[in-house]
């Protein structure tokens, strides 16, 4: 990498290396000013960029695993290939930005500004686009799955090529004025641009729950909580996790394996809520 910038409380020369979190503290790089920075193939997982000024930084290849970019400005910038798993950029600005084959699986976006941007083969599954700004994007070939996409569009977003699943409803912007789409009419309006997208009707979803259980560890105070939903005859298994969201885990599969002891059983959807309730309180009270 050739950017100048040092890690707050770090001397240069001292070996601090950003995405290599330090003993003490997360690398923090909140409203840093990176215009034009040159970190490409840079290792900037976990990093706090909040507010941090990136317009036209080049950042190919650069991992931001878990990064946390709320309000970044990455205007311009080159993110070809980068890593933006589970990152947040949630009211950031990616106008213009390239992010061509990047993988946002789920990333964060709410209300991020993302017009005239980039993301022809862009990985967004699992991500997060609730109230982004996409009109004039362009997502040539870019892959969903169980995206949420509660965008907004126009008649210059490139969907060809577009294709997953999604939930809606996503916002039309034409003539002046923003219209709700959702539902077949979502698929139809997707689909007639060269999409090949499925709407996922959120009632249609066939879902089991289970409490993972253990000494100590009643069905009533479980470890956690899982959940195997089935769309269109295939499963996905998720947890409620510290991030106070489902993601992606391997338990119930180890299980059925006999590679994982840890036991479990069936409870009810207001088992979950009253859990998931729970723990989001914890967390919150947290300083």
């Amino acid at each position: 990498m050739n950017s100048s910038a040092t890690a707050p409380g770090a001397t240069p020369g001292s070996g601090a290396s950003p995405g290599v979190a330090g003993a003490a503290a997360v690398l923090d790089l909140s409203a840093a000013e990176l215009a034009g920075a040159d970190l490409g193939g840079g290792m900037l997982g976990g990093t706090v960029l909040r507010g941090a000024v990136l317009r036209g930084a080049v950042l190919v290849g650069a991992d931001f695993c878990r990064a946390h970019l709320e309000g970044a400005v990455l205007d311009g910038a080159d993110l070809t290939g980068a890593s933006l798993v589970k990152a947040v950029l949630d009211d950031a600005s990616l106008r213009h930005t390239k992010l061509d084959g990047a993988d946002l699986g789920s990333a964060e976006l709410s209300d991020t500004d993302a017009r005239q941007a980039s993301l022809r083969g862009a990985r967004l599954h699992g991500a997060a686009l609730l109230g982004t700004l996409l009109q004039g994007a362009d997502l040539t070939r870019a892959s969903l799955k169980e995206t949420s996409f509660g965008t907004v569009v126009d008649k210059h977003t490139v969907v060809q090529g577009l294709s997953g699943s999604v939930y809606g409803p996503m916002t039309v912007e034409r003539d002046g004025r923003r219209d709700e789409v959702g539902g077949r009419a979502m698929e139809l309006w997707l689909n007639g641009r060269g999409a090949d997208v499925r709407v996922i009707d959120p009632d249609a979803r066939d879902i089991t729950y289970y409490a993972k259980i253990g000494e100590g560890r009643p069905r009533s105070s479980p470890r956690g909580v899982v959940r195997r939903r089935f769309l269109d005859g295939v499963s996905y298994d998720e947890a409620f996790t510290h991030n106070l969201r489902w993601e992606t885990t391997e338990y119930l599969r180890l299980y059925e394996l006999g590679h994982n002891e840890v036991d479990h059983v069936e409870i009810t959807e207001a088992e979950v809520d009253a859990f998931v309730a729970a723990v989001t309180a914890k967390i919150g009270e947290q300083p």
